[in-house]
């Protein structure tokens, strides 16, 4: 009875003791990543495009894609059929988002001094082997949520692929969204109308 009692003490020690200090730890504060992929350089195109196989080809190409964060195995989201991603419980600090899609198998999307609870928002990006071009820089942004009225700046810069980019606090009212993948301005339309 008493080699019993030892191996279920020791058993219940091994359960419960410390965990690997060394494995990635989710921040008690993440950031929000969210944006959207134009297309792919260098990624295969058929030899004869029209707007309609175009559609098709991006989406294809945007079913292939995976997204992942450098170091953080929990993070969750993706990439949607219609090239926009999301990703949530990203680490603030400095990180690097690599996104692997036919014809761009390493692009990799730094940011750097992300402040905790942040909503880092990059539209329009063009991925390439191993980085991504911003297609519209004014419109990348790094919010936090705060008590305010209006959007108002802080005294902290943000880097966005090379770009600085002020961090704003922005109304609470605004941040609804930092959890949804982001409202392309275009979206997809469909191939043919039916009336």
């Amino acid at each position: 009875m008493t080699k019993l009692r030892a191996v279920l003490l020791s058993m219940l020690v091994i359960a419960c003791g410390p965990s690997n200090p060394n494995a990635p730890q989710v921040s008690k504060e993440p950031i929000s990543v969210r944006g959207w992929i134009v297309d792919v350089a260098g990624s295969p195109r058929a030899p004869l495009s029209t707007p309609e196989t175009d559609v098709v080809r991006r989406m294809q190409l945007f079913q292939a894609t995976n997204v992942w964060v450098d170091n953080a195995p929990y993070v969750s989201g993706g990439v949607a059929e219609n090239g926009s991603f999301l990703l949530l419980d990203v680490p603030p600090g400095n990180i690097t988002i690599v996104f692997s899609a036919p014809g761009a198998p390493n692009a990799r999307l730094v940011l750097q001094n992300i402040p905790g609870n942040a909503d880092v928002f990059v539209p329009s990006i063009l991925l390439k082997t191993d980085s991504v071009t911003l297609l519209d820089p004014k419109a990348v942004r790094v919010r936090l949520a705060a008590t305010v009225d209006r959007p108002t700046a802080t005294r902290l810069t943000a880097n966005v692929a090379g770009l600085a980019v002020p961090v704003m606090n922005t109304p609470i009212r605004e941040m609804v969204d930092r959890h949804d993948y982001p409202n392309l301005p275009a979206g997809l339309r469909p191939l043919a109308t039916v009336k």
